[in-house]
């Protein structure tokens, strides 16, 4: 991630990733991208490289094809709920941006982490190194207008609160799908599948559902405000977009999610 000042406005250079919370409010991240696998079409006997691996379910998941799995995550905490949860894995803390491993791969599959990833570039370098010619990419990530509702809503109640928005802050990469397959092209993919779609997610936690998402996946948002602001805060947050986006007792996100598949086409 990208961690440059301006004006004085700290940048985290790190988001804060609770692997508790994640694995027990947020499952859902895993349970929807399943079916990803599909796409992935794992082979016996393959090696993939699972990239933002998480907590390890999907890693573990694909292993059930008779594929050998890597899996890397930058986040320390979560890396050790993956290697507890599934110690016959391997795991291993990674920047993808700067991964150090010398083996090849059949494939690199990531879910739900290359949005949280800059530049994305850099990225894209490391996974097309990453693999054997031949090789597939297959990614499922935020895409253009990702949780735009929650954002605009969040960026409202902080400026009225007197904590106004900066970009710096934003961790997150949501590309079109034009931008990304040239991306992918320009650094040697051919782009054999990209969809960009609409898929509304109940969060996990009933009422408490929008402000356990806050806590997990915009917790860089609240740095530099008081802990003891937090709670009324997320009380705003919540009464803003209760309209919008509470239903049936449910919080529903308004995610929008990148889908690819793409080749090496040479070493």
């Amino acid at each position: 991630m990208s961690t440059q000042t301006t004006q004085n406005i700290p940048v985290p250079s790190i988001q804060d990733w609770n692997a508790e919370l994640y694995d027990h409010h947020h499952g859902f991240v895993s349970r929807l991208a399943v079916d990803l696998i599909q796409l992935l079409n794992p082979q016996f006997g393959e090696r993939i490289l699972d990239l933002g691996c998480g907590t390890g379910y999907l890693t573990y998941r694909i292993t059930a094809f008779g594929a050998e799995v890597m899996g890397v995550d930058s986040a320390a905490t979560m890396i050790e709920q993956a290697s507890q949860a599934y110690p016959q894995l391997s795991f291993e803390v990674a920047d993808a941006t700067h991964l150090d491993i010398k083996e090849k791969f059949d494939a690199v599959f990531s879910n739900a982490a290359l949005h949280w990833i800059k530049p994305p570039e850099a990225v894209i370098h490391e996974i097309y190194q990453s693999l054997k010619p031949g090789g597939r990419f297959v990614a499922e990530f935020g895409g253009y207008g990702n949780v735009e509702t929650i954002v605009n809503g969040m960026n409202q109640v902080l400026e009225e609160a007197g904590y106004p928005s900066h970009p710096n802050l934003n961790p997150w990469y949501f590309p079109r799908i034009s931008e990304y397959s040239t991306l992918l092209e320009s650094y040697g993919f051919q782009v054999k599948y990209a969809n960009l779609f609409d898929r509304p997610t109940p969060l996990d936690g009933g009422s408490q559902g929008l402000r356990n998402w806050l806590k997990m996946f915009a917790s860089c948002f609240f740095h530099e405000i008081p802990v003891e602001q937090h709670q009324q805060i997320y009380a705003k947050i919540e009464k803003k977009l209760r309209p919008k986006l509470y239903h049936n007792k449910t919080w529903i996100a308004d995610y929008k999610r990148l889908r690819v598949l793409a080749v090496k086409t040479s070493d």
